[in-house]
């Protein structure tokens, strides 16, 4: 069923309301919230690449105290097993049978703390947790509750030490972006509120988990007229035609830009997703599923570049509502 236009209207207020809770605690970031709130909505993850102290961490706190979640935090370093993130089974001796333990990622908002920082091996221990929102350990499932993101964070300063994300998980997160410094206004406000910084404790919740699961499943109604769709191909193999790159969009990339841009337009006010909600969300959802060729690299080439030249050269489709 298609969705409606009041429950369109209904969306967007309430995301209208998600945005501005968790905005007192992220001062002057409204941009960067609203890209996190629509990868929740879509039942997706983030990656944030900033220098430390930006806000990453309060960003998540807050995002699961205005939805009446869980939230958890791993510091990702090199002895981190995985186990220590999905959990383990242990024998409770005095009951004489084996239990499961959960680890962190086992919470509706978990940050994953500088993830290069951790071996490959623990890196791929997220991977079936992020896609298929289940752990399998010794061979029992044990599924994750909704909502559910993981927001990773990468240093892109500090390269010791480090393990880059292949491009296997890179194309696991829906959203790559970063959440910068505030504006003056914004930090002289961080300022006078320094006695009290964990500004995310005071916050009170604003809908509880299962209406945003409700939420989600809404908005994956909304519609998506075959030529937007057509847009969006055309645009991913725009991305894997260009001479700069060695690895385009991939097909999970085109799916990720359908379900991030539903909500985008619904968080709008919109029943129905236009080209110029691929625009706006074109570097977020793509930018980091690209692979940059090295002679590119070197000559200054960048993804951001690519993204900006598949906009330029496909052309859109004509504004159309849903039927």
């Amino acid at each position: 069923m298609t969705l409606t236009p009041e429950n369109a209207a209904w969306f967007a207020d309430t995301f209208g309301k998600l945005t501005a809770n968790v905005g007192q605690a992220l001062l002057g970031k409204s941009p960067v919230i609203r890209l996190a709130l629509t990868c929740m909505l879509a039942e997706g993850h983030l990656l944030l690449e900033d220098a430390p102290g930006t806000g990453k961490t309060a960003l998540a706190r807050a995002i699961a105290a205005t939805v009446q979640g869980t939230h958890s935090r791993i510091q990702f370093t090199p002895d981190l097993l995985p186990s220590d993130i999905t959990g383990v089974t242990m024998n409770d001796q005095n009951r004489s049978q084996w239990e499961f333990h959960k680890g962190p990622i086992f919470a509706h908002i978990v940050l994953a703390d500088e993830i290069n920082r951790a071996s490959p091996k623990t890196q791929s221990a997220l991977l079936e947790v992020m896609e298929e929102s289940h752990v399998t350990v010794d061979g029992t499932r044990y599924d994750q509750e909704r909502p559910f993101m993981v927001i990773a964070t990468q240093n892109p300063i500090e390269q010791a030490g480090t393990y880059r994300l292949p491009e296997a998980q890179l194309d696991r997160f829906l959203m790559k972006t970063s959440v910068g410094y505030p504006d003056r206004a914004a930090s002289l406000q961080v300022l006078a509120g320094s006695a009290n910084p964990d500004r995310a404790k005071n916050l009170r919740p604003i809908i509880a988990t299962r209406a945003v699961a409700e939420m989600a499943d809404m908005v994956k109604q909304n519609h998506a007229d075959e030529a937007v769709l057509d847009y969006v191909q055309r645009l991913a193999e725009a991305t894997r035609e260009d001479g700069d790159t060695t690895l385009g969009v991939s097909t999970r990339g085109a799916i990720a830009m359908v379900r991030a841009a539903r909500v985008w337009a619904a968080a709008h006010g919109r029943n129905y997703v236009l080209a110029d909600d691929i625009k706006e969300l074109a570097a977020p959802v793509w930018t980091h599923r690209l692979v940059m060729s090295p002679e590119a690299e070197f000559a200054g080439g960048t993804a951001t570049g690519v993204i900006a030249r598949a906009l330029d050269n496909v052309a859109a489709p004509k504004e159309r509502a849903a039927s």
